[in-house]
């Protein structure tokens, strides 16, 4: 036995290299192993409460394993937050840990995106973007139309025009729209037909419509002229609301009838005289009106005319 200790002596420094080129024992794997744990489960609790903000307030145990535990009876839905939390966490973490390969294979929308956003903060505060002085000239540009609209007043004078658009009635386009000044008339105007001096039928009323248009074309012609000089849609007696000064200088509003040849052939006339087409004529009391060359004449008066 004392020939043996010296051996073993000699023996111990080499046995103790083997043992620590050895592979460690499954003792010291499940001791690391543990240890690890500890570490990955102390980083997790630090991510959950830095994202979480406090909610979930974690003790460890008391010990060695360092092995956490809560309080109360709500450890299921505490394991459920748990597994949430670290599925959150390897979710970030595989995002930040994108290659820049991955980075590069963006879609092109997202790329524009991001390309647009940065020249806009590029461009700084400093500068408004032509979007904006657009939108505001635009606003300036109605502000002003609207008032100009505003300040226009309607023309009563003896050049006004037909509209450019034109509307039907019964299938037929017409060669005139009223304007928005037309109105019914106050007075009870009528027209007396008179050929070669001569009185024809019943004078002709003309107080129950803003217009009344003459011409060959039955079918749209409010009275109708047939001679064969008078054209399809000849003429029109148009009622218009217009301003007049009184002599005391008093201003107020009356409806006068007013005259207007559609570029008829063979003219209108009044008072013998051929009038311009697409003009507005005032008629006053006693006018006489003509079409073309037929020998009818037509006198204007209301009822309160004296001979």
């Amino acid at each position: 036995m004392a020939s043996e200790s010296p051996v073993r002596q000699r023996q111990s420094p080499r046995r103790r290299r083997d043992e620590s080129s050895r592979s460690p024992s499954p003792r010291t794997k499940r001791l690391r192993r543990a240890q690890g744990e500890r570490e990955r489960e102390v980083g997790r609790s630090r991510d959950r409460e830095d994202s979480r903000g406090g909610r979930d307030k974690i003790r460890r145990r008391e010990g060695d394993n360092g092995d956490h535990k809560r309080r109360g009876g709500s450890g299921r839905e505490e394991t459920v937050e748990r597994k949430r939390d670290d599925e959150r966490l390897t979710r970030k973490r595989r995002e930040r840990s994108t290659s820049p390969l991955d980075r590069s294979r963006r879609s092109p929308e997202r790329a524009s995106a991001s390309r647009h956003d940065e020249g806009s903060n590029a461009r700084g505060s400093g500068e408004e973007p032509d979007g904006e002085d657009d939108s505001i000239a635009r606003m300036k540009a109605a502000e002003e139309a609207l008032a100009a609209k505003k300040k226009e007043e309607p023309s009563f004078e003896l050049s006004g025009k037909l509209a450019e658009e034109t509307n039907k009635y019964r299938g037929i386009a017409l060669l005139f729209n009223e304007p928005p000044e037309a109105r019914k008339p106050n007075k009870r105007w009528r027209l007396y037909v008179f050929k070669d001096s001569e009185p024809l039928d019943e004078p002709l009323q003309l107080h129950r419509q803003s217009c009344y248009l003459f011409g060959r074309e039955r079918r749209i012609a409010d009275i109708p002229t047939d001679h064969p000089s008078c054209s399809k849609q000849h003429a029109v007696i148009q009622y218009r609301e217009v301003t007049v000064e009184k002599p005391d200088g008093m201003v107020e509003k009356q409806v006068k009838p007013y005259l207007m040849d559609l570029g008829s052939t063979n003219k209108t006339y009044i008072n013998k005289e051929p009038v311009e087409s697409q003009r507005y004529y005032e008629l006053r009391e006693k006018d006489t009106i003509k079409f073309g060359n037929s020998s009818r004449e037509y006198v204007l008066l209301h009822e309160g005319s004296t001979d």
